[in-house]
């Protein structure tokens, strides 16, 4: 069915893991592999697209060690960290552009060794919109640092500009924001959004089992999920006053699972601390305590270990599939049912069960969005 050609804001550790993923499939579809050995997709063909059939045409990022480089080199460079599951990535013709800084680096990222944040490159920014025309992208995958809400607009702008689809994978509000959506409604380009769920990561956890007690009958009184990393994203999410929609987007994709009254103070969610030897390693520490049968207390603890970006990254090739289906058939505005199963900040939410039921409805083309 042809290319899927994508743009992407932010090379960092989430674009490296998808890059290296599309490479990855790719291989094994161009070498015949049987589809059983496609280990690690929710959809091998998704509406006739496979994941090899997803090309990048620009990127854009500010690091002086990724400006200007060539898009190969700029997955693997500091402060990426990674695992490097796929070496075999080829020489794109592209190299990645300077985006425009904004708010995109936080102050304190200064005070760490250079390896481990951000450099800021002297090229002046590129001229995004010209940028995606020229390249033909189809749609912009926003991977900014967390709490980059003017970076973040900027870039919702400039695919609104250049009308190309825009995913949004950090909690900025974007695709749950009635004024963006309208935007992109009346330009009638596909948005989906905000805030990228893991394929078996913290918050889908906690959503399955905060249902599960629901459903089992068990009132939850106290809850909370502990986030612990070495990525630059945990890094950059030390500066508290960057976290204020992140913390809002992980309660609420949580907090919408249970059905009685939970205050505020006995539901915390969110990222705790920066360890810089896990590198892309992140562990969840998640709690829930509630009381069943005969008002007999009870309570379940999980540790959980994943690395951060392939996790995200095996949602995101879907998500680009399923903005693609959207462009073919000619649906802008937000695509409901792929935010809803892929994002925790979606417009309106739904369990997980309904969402995934909605999303294979929309990919057959039984429901518009």
């Amino acid at each position: 069915m042809g290319k899927i050609r994508i743009a992407i804001a932010g090379i960092g550790n989430c674009a490296s893991s998808l890059i290296q993923g599309i490479e990855y499939y790719k291989f094994l579809q161009q070498n015949n592999i049987e589809p059983k050995e496609h280990i690690g997709l929710m959809h091998l063909d998704l509406g006739g697209y496979l994941p090899g059939d997803i090309e990048v045409v620009a990127a854009y990022d500010i690091d002086i060690r990724k400006v200007n480089k060539p898009l190969k080199e700029a997955i693997l460079a500091k402060p990426n960290c990674t695992k490097l599951f796929f070496p075999n990535i080829p020489d794109y013709k592209i190299k990645v552009e300077m985006g425009n800084i904004l708010d995109g680096v936080s102050p304190h990222m200064a005070n760490y060794p250079d390896e481990k944040r951000f450099i800021p490159s002297s090229t002046p920014p590129t001229d995004i919109v010209k940028s995606l025309k020229e390249s033909g992208a189809e749609m912009l995958i926003n991977y900014l640092p967390v709490g980059s809400v003017e970076a973040t607009e900027y870039y919702a702008r400039a695919a609104l500009e250049a009308n190309v689809g825009f995913i949004n994978c950090i909690p900025v509000f974007i695709a749950s924001d009635e004024k963006w959506i309208k935007l992109y409604e009346e330009k009638g380009i596909p948005i989906i959004g905000d805030d990228v769920k893991s394929q078996i990561g913290a918050t889908i956890i906690h959503r399955a089992l905060a249902k599960l007690f629901m459903d089992r009958g068990v009132k939850i009184s106290h809850t909370y999920q502990l986030n612990v990393g070495g990525n630059t994203d945990f890094l950059n999410m030390l500066n508290h006053s960057r976290l204020k929609l992140k913390k809002i987007s992980k309660t609420e994709s949580v907090h919408c699972q249970i059905s009685h009254d939970l205050k505020d103070e006995d539901i915390h969610i969110g990222p705790s601390d920066y360890i810089p030897w896990l590198n892309d390693n992140k562990i969840c520490f998640l709690r829930i305590e509630g009381v069943g049968f005969g008002n007999v207390p009870m309570h379940l603890e999980l540790r959980l270990s994943v690395e951060d970006s392939p996790n995200s990254a095996g949602v995101i090739i879907d998500a680009i599939r399923c903005c693609k289906i959207a462009l073919d058939r000619g649906i802008g505005g937000v695509l409901l049912s792929p935010s809803a199963y892929f994002m925790k900040h979606p417009y309106k939410q739904f369990t997980d069960i309904e969402a995934r039921n909605m999303v294979e409805e929309f990919i057959r083309g039984d429901r518009e969005r």
